[in-house]
């Protein structure tokens, strides 16, 4: 007996959207779209008479906005989301505040060429819906499908494996996190949590260069540490947050007894730029046992490999439990690998970061002297 298909309903105010996505979807043997509608009252309709699994929904919508319909949507018949918003500052911001409010994940509509690019998105959408249909919306849990790929690069293609070597000594900590689907609100609630006298965070999360500016600054807004999106050579600062720019991979290299930003314009890694498995394997090699790193929510497995690299150059590791992960994807590959010494909560995660930043290096240093 065939599987269950995943049931969609797409609410878009524009119907040549509507008709595309219509068309991208239904080509998918795993998806179906069992309905759609032009704006929130028409959807409310739609949700009590189809019931679907995953809905799509456009971020600016007639007659009620897409921010106020989906807060009514996750207080009253909380379900998984996908976002489709446009690539502008505006579109970004609100994206990001849909996620704040329960959207599992957003793709974005071209600027141009509607009819002629949308379709190539459809790998993307499709994926995102798949992620969508077994994330976690309060209490709800079910597998996720595997998507077909391509292969993917490895941290290879970007910085080559070390064997290991001499470093030199500092008291410098450096906090390293990553993660994806799920991770801006898994992020936010970290760095909320950590004070603004905090070791330097370095993180790469997965999100497209549109995003990540306007997403560092909602960070910056809301977090006592001074968040930023790097400038390649920037050096490293406590109480200061660096978050990789959308499209270019995050490095820490050493400069002297110092650490500095590096961005490198390499291909994808594990399908993503930035890639965690590429800053997590930057900081094993040059900041080691100064280290903690932290992998959160996240589909696939980019970072698992590069936080067993930190793990294994002395790092102090953990990763995000799978009741309070969105997907349990690369915390889970993490775990599975045993690369994380500690599988906690989201809400303990800031906290254990400082319990272990106080340790961090105490074991290199005795061995040194």
């Amino acid at each position: 007996m065939a599987n269950k298909k995943i049931r969609v309903l797409v609410v878009d105010d524009s119907a040549l959207v509507r008709q595309i996505l219509v068309e991208v979807l239904n080509k998918a043997p795993d998806v179906e779209v069992i309905g759609t509608a032009s704006d929130p009252f028409m959807a409310r309709d739609r949700i009590k008479e189809l019931n679907p699994d995953v809905l799509t929904l456009d971020v600016e919508m007639p007659r009620m906005d897409g921010l106020t319909f989906l807060s009514n949507l996750m207080r009253l018949r909380p379900m998984p989301v996908v976002m489709v918003s446009s690539l502008t500052e505006q579109g970004a911001d609100t994206t990001l505040k849909a996620l704040e409010l329960g959207a599992i994940d957003f793709v974005s509509k071209p600027k141009i060429d509607l009819a002629g690019t949308l379709a190539d998105f459809g790998g993307e959408i499709l994926d995102k819906i798949r992620v969508a249909a077994g994330a976690r919306v309060h209490a709800r849990s079910a597998p996720v499908a595997a998507a077909r790929v391509a292969p993917k690069f490895s941290a290879d293609a970007i910085i080559p494996a070390s064997g290991g070597g001499k470093m030199l000594r500092t008291t410098d900590r450096i906090i390293a996190i990553g993660a994806s689907t799920g991770g801006t609100e898994a992020i936010r609630e970290v760095l909320m949590g950590l004070p603004y006298d905090c070791p330097a965070v370095v993180i790469a999360q997965h999100i497209p260069e549109a995003f990540s500016l306007p997403f560092t600054k909602r960070m910056n807004s809301l977090a006592a540490m001074s968040v930023v999106e790097p400038t390649d050579g920037q050096y490293i600062m406590a109480g200061h947050v660096y978050i990789a720019p959308g499209g270019k991979h995050l490095l820490v290299e050493r400069d002297g007894a110092r650490y500095l930003c590096r961005l490198n314009n390499g291909p994808p890694v594990n399908r993503h730029c930035p890639s965690v498995d590429v800053l997590f394997r930057s900081v094993a090699q040059n900041v080691g046992p100064n280290a903690v790193g932290a992998i959160l929510t996240g589909m696939g497995d980019d970072g698992a490999r590069g936080l067993k690299e930190m793990l294994d150059a002395g790092a102090r590791t953990m990763a995000q439990d799978e009741a309070s992960s969105v997907v349990w994807g690369m915390p889970g590959a993490a775990v599975k690998m045993g690369a994380a010494q500690e599988v906690l909560p989201l809400g303990r995660v800031a906290e254990n970061i400082m319990r272990l930043a106080q340790t961090v290096g105490a074991p290199a240093f005795a061995a040194a002297r």
